[in-house]
């Protein structure tokens, strides 16, 4: 039987979309990723349940032993400070 791994919350995306494509970028990395998978659909009975992509904010979820190479990752996706998308 395999082995579980133990999950690790890396950070929180603005929305799915964002969350997806940043896990995206990890397991291309060689990064164990996930979208939490809570917060693509709702469990709750005060929540409707859709299909579709969830605006809110979701939890980007890595393998324990993968916080600092994970994060350095992320960070080198964001722009330096005063960077603009037209440099």
């Amino acid at each position: 039987m395999a082995e579980s791994k133990k999950w690790l919350l890396l950070t929180t995306a603005p929305d799915q979309l964002t969350a997806e494509i940043w896990t995206d970028i990890l397991v291309q990395e060689g990064i164990p990723a996930m979208v939490n998978p809570e917060d693509t659909i709702s469990f709750s009975h005060w929540r409707m349940t859709f299909m579709g992509v969830s605006g809110s904010s979701c939890r980007v979820m890595i393998a324990d032993g993968y916080q600092q190479r994970a994060q350095e990752i992320l960070d080198s996706l964001q722009p330096e400070p005063g960077e603009t998308a037209e440099e």
